[in-house]
């Protein structure tokens, strides 16, 4: 689970991100950064209802929770982040698939610290 102080909840926020920030896309996600002038990098999960019911939607987000925990030390500190789910035709997608492109896709963005390379999954070595 994050932190409180790392989660945008108010619908301003998100609204405030989708105006005003960067959008980076990718195969499964789209991710908004905007620098929030504070010293904590917060994130926000968005997935629409297109997506599914809601177990399946609470499903990904608690999987876009949990990469987002992992990866948090490697995150620039100071923006506000929200991570957009993709409609996609996979009926479900690995936690590695995810994962991997979570962090190519953050590493566009400018969003990770140091060097990540040996740390990107495959997404070989993973049967779940």
């Amino acid at each position: 689970m994050l932190k409180k102080e790392w989660r945008i909840r108010r619908n301003k926020d998100f609204r405030r991100i989708y105006r005003a920030g960067k959008a980076v896309p990718g195969k499964y996600l789209v991710v908004f950064k905007r620098e929030n002038g504070i010293s904590v990098t917060r994130f926000g999960f968005s997935i629409s209802k297109k997506f599914g019911k809601a177990v399946v939607r609470n499903r990904r987000k608690r999987i876009l929770r949990e990469i987002t925990r992992k990866h948090m030390d490697n995150i620039r500190k100071g923006y506000d982040i929200v991570v957009v789910s993709r409609l996609r035709n996979e009926k479900e997608i690995k936690f590695a698939d995810l994962e991997k492109d979570f962090l190519l896709i953050m590493k566009r963005a400018g969003l990770l610290e140091g060097s990540l390379d040996g740390n990107i999954p495959t997404g070989n070595n993973h049967s779940s």
